[in-house]
Parts: structure tokens; C-alpha cells; sequence
């Protein structure tokens, strides 16, 4: 097992719920975030729900600067090997801006492998996506499936992954997982970490969560013509507590395992539509949430959802909350903290 963990971007939105697990089990963990998607608030609250604090550094990976700064404070921390999240993750903004997407996810990719080299500490679980699919895939998606990300910020994923299997087929001591996550949604049972997006949500289910509390005044649905249940698309949403508990099982499998690189999908296996989770969310906050059917956007496709049986033959690992888990939960997190961690 895996007794010391690096977990960059783990005062995010899935970093800090991915500590809680790790802590609980026994594992020291050193985050390393620079806040530029996270509050420093969420630290505390992780050591209020796993009953300790982890060790921390504030840099920029993607800085130099700040990956020096980090290469020391992993170098120090003596780790077994590391889970990596942080990077930049808003489509769109990458499409406006794709170079700095690239500086700022492949960047900090190559300065942690470096680190870890230093350090000595060669396995890593990497927070891929499923943007990195083509869109042509028949659903259920399985690893298998063609490649093909149709934006900046699923092509630096695509790259990362890439340079991952690269090293590992380089050099045989490198022990790498790349977790492919569908649709991460929902918050820790007890309301005290959750999503806090910047602005305006880019995904469903903050967008409905601050509707129902009152921020935002309406939701739009992007389609309602799709060959769909209900003419809504279909995605595969996975509670960020099941994504959490994939982590740790992947880190687990790590430790037995040789060398090389696996690609891993992180999902239900079960696709819901845009008007499902609507519908769920409204019975579990039981609040309205006004809406209205626009058209499509462009690249959009009607329904993906993962076919998750490779998590489970090698992992052990299988997706547990329901529908109503993620949307009972996500509104307990915003519900309780209408403004995320500026209350």
C-alpha cells in the first residue's frame, strides 16, 4: 500500500475528497494547489472530516518557480507515489485559450514526473477524462474505444496520458493508472466540501444545485431533439465519492502490480438524461428549478456513458450511489453554503 501520497490540485472540487479517503485509511498526504481552482478553506474542512490536517505546499507546478518549490516539499515528504489533479478543466476557456491550457496541464504533468523521479517515487494515478473519446463511439465506452478529444483541454489529457505510457514503456519501474472519469457529481455526505465553481457552472449539476438555491435564475438544456429517452442528452454521472473511493483502489492495485501503464474508465455504466436529473434534483431539494429547452450546442453528442467492467475486474471496484445519492447530497454541499466557500 501506498503509505505516503502526493495529491496535487487537492483542495479541488474531487482532490479534496479523494484526501478525506486517504487520510482515513491511514496514509499521510502532501497536497500540493495553488488555489487558482480551490479555496484554502477546504484544507480545514478536510481535516474536520478526516480527524487530521494533510502536510501542504502552495505552488504553480506548471511555474517554475513553484515546481521547484515543490520538487523540494516532495523530495522532503519521501512519498510512495502520487495522485495528480490539478490542472486547468474548462472546455470552453480552452478553446479560447488553448496555450495556456497546454503550459498549464502538460507543465505541471512533466514537473511532478520530474519530481517523483527525484524523490524516487515512481507510481502515479492520474485524473484523466472521457473527453479524451472520440466522438463516435457507441455507448457503453469502454477503454477501447477511439480517441479523438475535440477540444484543448481533452487533448492535454489525451497528451498527458500519452506521455505517461511513453515513460512507462521507457522505463519499466514506472507504475501508472490513467483514470478516465465521466461526469463527477455530488458532494461528501456531510455538506462541508463540494463543488465551488468560478463564475458562471460549465456542468449540469452546479448549474441545477444554484438554481435551486437561488443564484441563478434558470437553467438551460442544450437539445431537446436528440433519439434520447426524452429527447434530452445522456451523460454518465458518478458521485464524487465513488470517484474518490476509485482513487484509493487504483493506488491499491498499483502496489501489486508491475510495471506499466493501465487505462482505467471511473462510471455508473448507466446513462441519464439532461431532464432525469432535473427531475431528481427537484424531489431531493424539493425546490422548483425553471428551465428552458435551447438548441443543441455544436459538438455535443446525444448520449455517452462508460462501460466500467475493467474498473471492476482490476480494481475491485464498482460504482455504489444512486441518482438520488449525488442529488441529495450536492444539495446538502450547496444548500449549506449557498456561495460554496465564501460563506
Amino acid at each position: 500500500m501506498s503509505k505516503r501520497v502526493i495529491v496535487t490540485g487537492g483542495a479541488g472540487y474531487i482532490g479534496s475528497h479523494v484526501c478525506v479517503d486517504l487520510l482515513a485509511s491511514g496514509r499521510d498526504v502532501l497536497v500540493v494547489d495553488d488555489f487558482s481552482n480551490s479555496s484554502p478553506k477546504a484544507l480545514d474542512r478536510i481535516a474536520e472530516i478526516a480527524g487530521r490536517k494533510p502536510d501542504f505546499i502552495k505552488a504553480d507546478l506548471a511555474d517554475p518557480t513553484g515546481a521547484a518549490l515543490a520538487a523540494k516539499a516532495i523530495k522532503d515528504f519521501r512519498p510512495d507515489g502520487a495522485v495528480h489533479l490539478a490542472g486547468l478543466k474548462a472546455v470552453g476557456e480552452s478553446v479560447a485559450d488553448p496555450v495556456r491550457y497546454y503550459a498549464a496541464n502538460l507543465g505541471s504533468a512533466l514537473a511532478l514526473v520530474r519530481a517523483l523521479e527525484a524523490a524516487n517515487a515512481r507510481t502515479v494515478v492520474f485524473s484523466s477524462s472521457a473527453t479524451i473519446y472520440g466522438e463516435l463511439n457507441q455507448s457503453p465506452v469502454s477503454e477501447t474505444g477511439a480517441t479523438g478529444p475535440t477540444n484543448p483541454y481533452g487533448k492535454s489529457k489525451f497528451f498527458i496520458e500519452e506521455m505517461l505510457r511513453d515513460l512507462a514503456r521507457a522505463d519499466p519501474r514506472w507504475r501508472i493508472v490513467n483514470l478516465r472519469y465521466f461526469n463527477p457529481v455530488g458532494a461528501h455526505p456531510s455538506g462541508r466540501i463540494g463543488e465551488d465553481p468560478a463564475g458562471v457552472p460549465n456542468n449540469l449539476f452546479p448549474y441545477i444545485a444554484q438554481v435551486a438555491v437561488g443564484r441563478l435564475p434558470s437553467l438551460k438544456v442544450f437539445g431537446g431533439d436528440y433519439s434520447t429517452r426524452d429527447g434530452t442528452g445522456v451523460r454518465d454521472y458518478i458521485h464524487v465519492v465513488d470517484l474518490a473511493r476509485g482513487h484509493l483502489a487504483a493506488l491499491d492495485y498499483l502496489a501489486g502490480a508491475g510495471g506499466g501503464a493501465a487505462d482505467i474508465n471511473l462510471g455508473t455504466g448507466k446513462g441519464v438524461s439532461v431532464l432525469q436529473a432535473i427531475s431528481a434534483f427537484k424531489r431531493q431539494s424539493n425546490r422548483d428549478i425553471p428551465y428552458e429547452i435551447v438548441e443543441r450546442r455544436p459538438g455535443d453528442v446525444a448520449e455517452v456513458y462508460a462501460d466500467a467492467s475493467k474498473a471492476a475486474t482490476l480494481l475491485g471496484w464498482r460504482a455504489v450511489k444512486t441518482l438520488d445519492d449525488m442529488c441529495a447530497d450536492h444539495w446538502r454541499w450547496q444548500s449549506a453554503n449557498p456561495t460554496g466557500y465564501q460563506d
